[in-house]
């Protein structure tokens, strides 16, 4: 599935986005129209290694760490077959890359990370963060999103998601330049049994030639079938991880929404206040308060204002009514803008969900019917044996 991924201000949980802002991630982009990372270049995740060391707190911590590989795919279309270059990752900086892909392109579905810690486990995977099948699977599942971010056609060309893949020391501190901190604020076992007399009654012996092939030849189907099933297992193990892939997209599309909410919420309080400010406006030139207000009261206890001191406060308005004015149009745009690529986004996404879960469930059904079918052939050859016997 992962081959097939295409793969603030306002801001998720109180950052400030503006057009400036949206300005400066494209200048933070190595753009190139129609294009993205993975078709100039591999990805991979090719290994996983645990290892020692000193933690933030300088006490002894053992962690695992993951060899990401890329090569430049003109190389090869060259002719050429260099090797490819390589540097180690922690399940940490990923989760860094992603929230900072998170806070500097919002209005994307960005990828998900697989599980940290075994949250949902499926038959014999181990909830052991540290146990080899686990780690396993989390290196799948982080090349699964490399892959996806990198076929992405906005995320792909970000530059700090390529001094992630080819820098591995500087990388930290470029990100962190960027000031994105500052905005994120039952396993099935086969058993097979043997029974042995030491002491066979002899009528029985007469018998044993006559069952003995009977019984070895349904046993070797029964054990063939029970030899299939962990197979099965490993394969149903596979559909339930790009399952899960998607109940964990969950949070990415909600991330969307909620910032969708603060735009249009940032609008309705820039509207609303330059509506208030032509009010107040419209009262001093006039003289006539509409509602009840503090200033209504102070002028009939205290006299009316001077000529000198309303003009200061009209011109005062008029100065703010302007700004407003170009508040609520600057929001009406990015508000605009947001929803237009956020509707582009969320329109790719779908089609790659209908794809991938199209795909998965297929794949899942004709894996059910293959094993049913085996099952049944099993049983009919058994079957067969035990008629001889």
């Amino acid at each position: 599935m992962a081959d097939a991924g295409n793969k603030e201000s306002a801001t998720i949980g109180g950052d400030e986005f503006t057009n400036t802002e949206l300005e400066n991630n494209k200048n933070n982009t190595m753009v190139q129209e129609g294009s993205t990372l993975l078709r100039r270049m591999e990805i991979s995740v090719a290994e996983a290694e645990k290892r020692t060391g000193k933690n933030t707190v300088n006490m002894q911590e053992i962690f695992t760490v993951y060899l990401i590989e890329t090569r430049s795919i003109d190389a090869i279309t060259e002719g050429h077959n260099p090797a490819p270059d390589s540097l180690w990752r922690r399940y940490s900086e990923f989760e860094i890359l992603r929230n900072y892909l998170l806070v500097t392109y919002p209005f994307i579905v960005v990828p998900p990370l697989p599980e940290k810690r075994a949250e949902f486990v499926w038959h014999k995977l181990s909830a052991d963060n540290m146990d080899p099948d686990f780690v396993e699977r989390r290196r799948v599942g982080l090349e699964n999103f490399l892959l996806r971010v990198a076929s992405h056609s906005v995320l792909s060309n970000d530059k700090i998601l390529y001094h992630f893949l080819t820098e591995e020391h500087r990388w930290k501190e470029v990100v962190y330049e960027t000031g994105f901190q500052a905005k994120a604020d039952s396993r099935i076992k086969a058993l097979s049994a043997t029974f042995r007399v030491k002491n066979p009654d002899n009528e029985w012996s007469a018998l044993e030639k006559e069952m003995g092939d009977g019984l070895q030849s349904a046993g070797h189907h029964m054990d063939a079938y029970a030899a299939s099933v962990d197979d099965i297992l490993e394969e149903e193990e596979h559909y339930a991880d790009q399952l899960k892939e998607y109940l964990f997209y969950a949070e990415a599309l909600r991330a969307v929404c909620r910032k969708h909410e603060l735009t249009q919420y940032e609008l309705e309080m820039a509207s609303s206040d330059l509506i208030s400010k032509k009010q107040q406006r419209e009262e001093l030139a006039t003289g006539m308060v509409r509602t009840f207000s503090f200033k209504g009261m102070t002028n009939k206890l205290f006299g009316q204002e001077t000529p000198e001191q309303r003009e200061a406060k009209l011109s005062l308005l008029e100065e703010q009514i302007v700004q407003g004015e170009e508040t609520v149009t600057e929001k009406t745009v990015e508000c605009e803008e947001y929803v237009k690529g956020a509707w582009v986004d969320m329109q790719r996404f779908k089609e790659q969900k209908d794809r991938d879960l199209r795909e998965a469930l297929i794949g899942y059904a004709i894996m059910q019917i293959s094993m049913c079918k085996k099952g049944i052939q099993v049983w009919t050859n058994a079957k067969e044996c035990f008629h001889k016997m």
